[in-house]
C-alpha cells in the first residue's frame, strides 16, 4: 500500500506515546504529560483508520484465498465477502490519503471572527446578526468559547457590526472557508409589496496570533479610552471601561468595549489587533504563492461572493463549490455540518491533485 512505511511509524509511535502517558516520571510533569497526550491526540484518527484498513484488508485476502476453495459454497461465499470489502478497503484507503496531506500550520488556532452589514441598510443588518447568531450556535455545538469583543447594534435590532474571538479545538480548520460576501434573498419585514431583495454581508476569519508569532512594540500603540454604549447596566456611559487601540505603523485601530473593566477590554483589543498584524502578514505570503497554487491556501477572499441563502427556497448556495442544500432552515439554526463538510472535502481534493501534479 502507499504510504505503508509512514503508517507503520506512526502506529509506532502512537503505541510509544500511551505508554509515555502512562509512565509515573511523566504524569507528575504536567507540561510533559500535556505535551505527550496533544502529541498523541494530533494522530489517533490516522491511526485508527489504518488500523481499520489492516483488519479489512486481512479479511479481504482471507477472502481472495476462499475463491481457490473446492467447495461451490466457501466460493460463493468469499465471492460475495470480496465484492463487499473491495470498495470498502478503497474508501479507506481515500481517507488515509486525505489524512496524510500536510495539515495547515494554521488549522489548531482560535479565530476573530468579523461580520458586517452591507449592502442593503436595514435588511443587511438583520441578516449579519443572524449570521452571527448561526455561527455562535454552531460554536455551542463544538463547544467553542465565543467572546464578543464589539458590536454595533442598529436601529431595528440588527448588527452593522459585530466582532468576536472563538476558542476551542481546532477552531481555524472548521471556519477558514467563511470568509467573503455572504448575499440573502427573501422579503424583508419592512416590505410591503411581497418582493424578494437581496443583501449582502463581509465574514472575515483570522487566524488568531500568539504574541510570540506577534510582537507589539508598546511605543506603536496609542491607547484611548471611553464610556461604553449599550447594554451594560449602571455602568455605562459613566466609567471609561471602553478601549481603543491604534496602531501608529499601519493605522489599524481595534475598539473594545464587552467587558466592564478596562484591564479586559485592552486585552481582547490587543488579541484582535495581534490577529489583524497577523493576517497582514499572511496575506504577503500568499501573494507570493503563484495563482495556480493560491485557491489550495485555505482562506477565502473577502470581496468574492461565496454563498447565497435564499429564504423562499430554503436553499443555501455555496458558488464555489457548486454546493446547494434545501435545509436553511435547519442551517441558520447552526447545523452547519454538511457545508463545512463539503468545503472540507473539496479543498482537500484540491490539495491532493495538487500533491500529485507536484510529484
Amino acid at each position: 500500500m502507499e504510504y505503508a512505511e509512514r503508517l507503520n511509524e506512526l502506529d509506532r509511535r502512537f503505541e510509544a506515546l500511551t505508554a509515555q502517558m502512562a509512565d509515573p516520571a511523566v504524569i507528575a510533569d504536567s507540561d510533559l504529560y500535556r505535551k505527550t497526550t496533544k502529541a498523541q491526540s494530533e494522530i489517533s484518527d490516522v491511526v485508527g483508520k489504518y488500523r481499520e484498513y489492516k483488519h479489512v484488508k486481512h479479511n479481504l485476502d482471507e477472502g481472495k484465498a476462499m475463491l481457490a476453495e473446492s467447495d461451490l459454497d466457501l466460493r460463493e461465499m468469499a465471492t460475495e465477502e470480496v465484492a463487499r470489502l473491495e470498495p470498502e478497503i478503497a474508501r479507506i484507503e481515500a481517507d488515509l490519503k486525505f489524512m496524510l496531506l500536510p495539515k495547515d500550520p494554521l488549522d489548531e488556532k482560535n479565530v476573530v471572527l468579523e461580520i458586517r452589514a452591507g449592502t442593503g441598510g436595514d435588511e443587511a443588518t438583520l441578516f449579519a446578526a443572524e449570521v452571527f447568531r448561526m455561527y455562535s450556535r454552531y460554536a455551542e455545538g463544538r463547544r467553542w468559547r465565543v467572546e464578543v469583543t464589539s458590536a454595533s447594534e442598529s436601529a431595528v435590532g440588527g448588527l452593522k457590526e459585530v466582532i468576536a474571538l472563538v476558542s476551542g479545538e481546532k477552531v481555524y480548520s472548521m471556519l477558514k472557508y467563511e470568509s467573503g460576501v455572504h448575499r440573502v434573498q427573501r422579503v424583508p419585514t419592512t416590505e410591503q409589496q411581497g418582493r424578494v431583495h437581496t443583501s449582502a454581508i463581509t465574514v472575515a476569519v483570522l487566524p488568531e496570533a500568539d504574541e510570540v508569532e506577534i510582537k507589539i512594540d508598546p511605543k506603536d500603540i496609542r491607547i484611548d479610552t471611553f464610556c461604553s454604549s449599550g447594554p451594560g447596566g449602571q455602568s455605562v456611559n459613566t466609567t471609561y471601561s471602553a478601549v481603543r487601540l491604534t496602531h501608529l505603523p499601519t493605522g489599524t485601530i481595534v475598539s473594545c468595549q464587552d467587558e466592564k473593566s478596562q484591564i479586559k477590554n485592552r486585552a481582547k483589543a490587543e488579541r484582535v489587533l495581534r490577529s489583524r498584524l497577523y493576517e497582514v502578514e499572511l496575506e504577503k505570503q500568499r501573494a507570493e504563492i503563484g495563482a495556480e497554487r493560491r485557491t489550495q491556501v485555505g482562506t477565502g477572499d473577502r470581496s468574492e461572493k461565496i454563498r447565497t441563502y435564499n429564504f423562499p427556497q430554503n436553499r443555501l448556495t455555496d458558488h464555489r463549490i457548486g454546493l446547494t442544500l434545501h435545509q436553511l432552515d435547519l442551517i441558520i439554526e447552526g447545523h452547519l455540518d454538511p457545508v463545512m463538510n463539503a468545503l472540507n472535502t473539496y479543498f482537500q481534493t484540491e490539495k491532493l491533485k495538487h500533491e500529485g501534479q507536484a510529484a
